[in-house]
């Protein structure tokens, strides 16, 4: 006896507007393993010296390199806008909106950046010295 098999065919998730916005998140954590392994090639590069590093920064200068990182922004900010958007549905009822917990999960994520910013500003500043 066989089991019903739903029929798969083509691109299913582009039919539906939520698959469809679900999957180019997905799709955006690619994109952000390749980001990763740009920086480690620079770590390994600064590794190598200071010429070796140089050259891997000119080459991150390149019009290509430079829309690479504009567009990868972009989708960073779309892949941490839908896991905020998803914190009210992954927390026990709390007597806020789920606006005010958006709002919260985002202004949090904004200290944080502004503070490792500042941190590493300040140690900069301090190796001047």
């Amino acid at each position: 006896m066989r089991t019903y098999r739903r029929p798969v065919s083509g691109l299913w998730w582009t039919r539906n507007p939520f698959y469809l916005w679900y999957m180019l998140r997905e799709l955006s954590s690619v994109l952000l393993v390749i980001y990763a392994l740009t920086l480690l090639v620079g770590l390994a590069r600064l590794v190598q010296g200071v010429v070796r590093y140089e050259d891997w920064l000119e080459s991150l200068s390149r019009p290509g390199a430079v829309a690479f990182h504009v567009f990868t922004f972009i989708v960073v900010l779309y892949h941490a806008w839908t896991w905020f958007k998803v914190m009210p549905k992954t927390l026990p009822r709390l007597p806020l909106s789920n606006g005010a917990i958006v709002l919260s999960g985002v202004v949090a994520a904004l200290a944080a950046s502004l503070a490792l910013f500042g941190a590493v500003y300040l140690a900069g500043l301090w190796s001047l010295l």
